[in-house]
């Protein structure tokens, strides 16, 4: 039994050397409040570092423009690649031997993703609304640290799936949804 749990960490230490993983997720507002934050990284113990590091952060990049293009930054041994859209501002942070390349394509999967499900009204207000989807569209971008999924239209195709409501009318649901739905409906029917 030893020699099986050893094996197992082992190969556990192996998985999270060889895969690219990320410290964190952040989605503040415009005064660098908390939107939706998800941390994979005992770099920040506690949450009070985690707030310390989300207002460091927040301060070295508020100054800069990022509203066009992805921005990159080295902040405490960490890369942070960020952009900013109306009043909300998206972070992705990683090691700083981490793939440039690698958290920038999950920086514009969490993104592209959010301007999916928000329907391109990217917003606080909005986001608020709509924070279940956000927090399971982090979910299916990254587990634990490892990174999963980075295609936007992958990624919100997932969460819009898994956070269909069956009971809602058809004309509230997207055609996709509806016909969802309805093959639902009629799979029931033939089954009883």
């Amino acid at each position: 039994m030893g020699c099986l749990r050893f094996f197992n960490s082992y190969m556990a230490m192996l998985l999270q050397e060889s895969c690219p993983s990320l410290k964190n997720i952040l989605l503040l507002d415009s005064e660098g409040k908390r939107v939706a934050v998800k941390y994979y990284s005992d770099d920040w113990p506690t949450n009070s570092a985690k707030e310390a590091f989300e207002k460091c952060v927040f301060s070295k990049t508020q100054k800069t423009n990022a509203r066009s293009e992805a921005e990159i930054t080295m902040l405490e041994n960490n890369i942070i690649i960020y952009k900013f859209v109306q009043d909300l501002h998206f972070f992705v942070t990683g090691s700083e031997d981490e793939n440039e390349l690698i958290l920038a394509a999950v920086f514009q999967g969490f993104f592209d993703a959010v301007g999916l499900l928000l329907r391109g009204n990217v917003d606080k207000k909005e986001a608020l609304e709509n924070l279940d989807l956000i927090l399971l569209c982090l979910d299916e971008i990254v587990d634990g640290g490892i990174i999963l999924e980075t295609d936007a239209n992958v990624i919100a195709g997932k969460v819009a799936s898994n956070s269909m409501d069956a009971g809602a009318s058809l004309s509230e649901q997207t055609l996709t949804q509806a016909l969802a739905t309805a093959r639902e409906h009629l799979t029931r029917s033939l089954l009883k």
